[in-house]
């Protein structure tokens, strides 16, 4: 992975750094003491990875993270501030860590990057209402249908749920709203779609499967309670 730090703080760079430097295959490309600096950068190198702060001069990363469009790389915030929780993870990040970082910590977020960029699949195709096959790395990959839990989008990126892992996917939820059976299949939130034969519980204004906390938007509750069997 090449992963880019950026930080207006010195020392939270040679930090971020010497925590890298133990990881195998992260390579840190450089680093930026601006979001704009990283910006112009991201637009000329390939960068799979940012180590990104939040409160910087300027443009902030959550500003630089909004304004990337399809040059993203995966993200990671690092900061001191706890109160961007929620904002950051409306954006799709991989992770959100508080300073000072503990190398576990540290490590836990790059393997959740690293699923991520691994699984950077190229297509997803539907041959019939029965399974779907997912490009990865120029293999086609089968996954029945019936084992989809929820999907997530995340950037330019979709991750589709199964019990056992899930799949990131360079797609978009419209175009596989727009492919997987509507019979089966249904967009609650402008960045979530379920296996309707999947949900548990409804609660709070969520939906659950297998522990899993759903929201579901305002826009979609009337049609959700159309495709649900009440008693």
């Amino acid at each position: 992975m090449n992963c880019l730090i950026v930080d207006d703080n010195k020392l939270a760079r040679t930090a971020m750094k010497q925590l890298a430097s133990h990881v195998e295959q992260l390579h840190v490309t450089g680093e930026c003491s601006s979001a704009m600096e990283a910006y112009n950068l991201i637009q000329k190198e390939k960068i799979d990875l940012l180590l990104l702060d939040i409160e910087m001069p300027g443009m902030s990363g959550l500003e630089l993270t909004r304004n990337l469009g399809k040059k993203r790389p995966v993200i990671i915030f690092t900061t001191v501030n706890k109160d961007y929780a929620v904002e950051a993870f409306e954006l799709n990040v991989a992770d959100y860590l508080i300073k000072p970082v503990s190398p576990a910590r540290f490590i836990q977020a790059i393997e959740k990057a690293r699923e991520i960029i691994d699984s950077d699949h190229r297509e997803i195709q539907v041959s019939d209402t029965e399974f779907v096959f997912i490009r990865d790395n120029g293999i086609l990959k089968k996954i029945r249908t019936e084992d989809i839990l929820f999907l997530e989008a995340m950037g330019d990126y979709v991750k589709l749920y199964t019990a056992q892992k899930f799949h990131a996917i360079h797609t978009t939820l419209k175009a596989l709203e727009e492919k997987l059976p509507a019979n089966k299949f249904m967009r609650v939130h402008r960045s979530y779609m379920v296996a309707l034969d999947k949900i548990e519980s409804i609660e709070d204004g969520n939906i659950i499967i297998q522990k899993n906390a759903i929201p579901v938007a305002d826009t979609y509750k009337a049609a959700l309670n159309n495709k649900l069997n009440f008693l």
